[in-house]
C-alpha cells in the first residue's frame, strides 16, 4: 500500500490507508469520478485508485504546501471537507496575493506530483481539512499495475490543469484590458 510516510506534508496530523475508513472511501470514490475527464474514472476504477491514496487530516491554519517548497512536492491531495486557501507569492510588500478557495471535490498539488518541481502556490486550510492523497510512489504503482486506470486518472488531471490555464489566460486577458484603459486614460491626461 502506497504510503505518504516517506514525504509527508510538514501539518499533517495523520495519515492512514484510506480504505480503512469506508465512509470516506465513498465518498472519495464518488469525487474521483466526478474529475472532468473525457475519459471518466467508473466505480471500479475509482476503487482501484482508492488503494493508493491515504487519508490525510490538517487542523485549522495549517500550511498544507509552501510556494517554493521541493522536499513535500511528491504527492497531491483530493479534498474531501474542508476549505483550503490558495495564494501565489508576490514579489511586492504584499508577500502574497489570494488565488482562490477550494473546497470538497478540489485537487491540489497535482503539478508538483507530475513534474516533481517545487510548489507553485502556498496552501493553508481555512477550516479542518479532511483530504485523499496520492504519493507520486503510489501514482508510479498505479502506472505499473493499473496502466488503463492510470491513464484515465491522468486525463482527468490534465484536463483539469487546461481549464486552469484557460482560466488564468483570459484573466491576464482581462488584465491587459484594464491596464491599456489604465495608459489611455494617463496619456489623455497628461496630454
Amino acid at each position: 500500500m502506497p504510503s505518504l510516510a516517506a514525504a509527508p506534508a510538514p501539518a499533517a496530523l495523520r495519515t492512514r490507508a484510506i480504505n480503512d475508513n469506508p465512509r470516506l472511501a465513498a465518498r472519495t470514490a464518488e469525487l474521483l469520478q466526478g474529475l472532468h475527464a473525457f475519459v471518466r474514472l467508473d466505480a471500479q476504477d475509482a476503487q482501484c485508485v482508492l488503494a493508493y491514496m491515504r487519508e490525510v487530516v490538517y487542523p485549522r491554519g495549517s500550511v498544507l504546501f509552501r510556494t517554493g517548497d521541493s522536499g513535500h512536492a511528491g504527492h497531491l491531495l483530493l479534498v474531501l471537507d474542508g476549505e483550503v486557501s490558495v495564494d501565489a507569492s508576490s514579489p511586492g510588500p504584499e508577500g502574497s496575493v489570494p488565488i482562490a478557495v477550494m473546497g470538497a471535490g478540489s485537487v491540489l498539488g497535482e503539478m508538483s506530483l507530475l513534474d516533481g518541481a517545487p510548489r507553485s502556490a502556498t496552501c493553508t486550510a481555512v477550516t479542518d481539512i479532511l483530504a485523499a492523497g496520492l504519493a507520486r510512489r503510489g501514482l508510479e504503482r498505479l502506472v505499473e499495475e493499473h496502466p488503463k486506470v492510470a491513464a484515465k486518472l491522468l486525463a482527468g488531471l490534465a484536463q483539469r490543469l487546461a481549464e486552469r490555464l484557460r482560466s488564468m489566460g483570459e484573466q491576464l486577458q482581462m488584465y491587459g484590458q484594464i491596464n491599456t484603459a489604465v495608459r489611455q486614460d494617463l496619456d489623455r491626461l497628461r496630454a
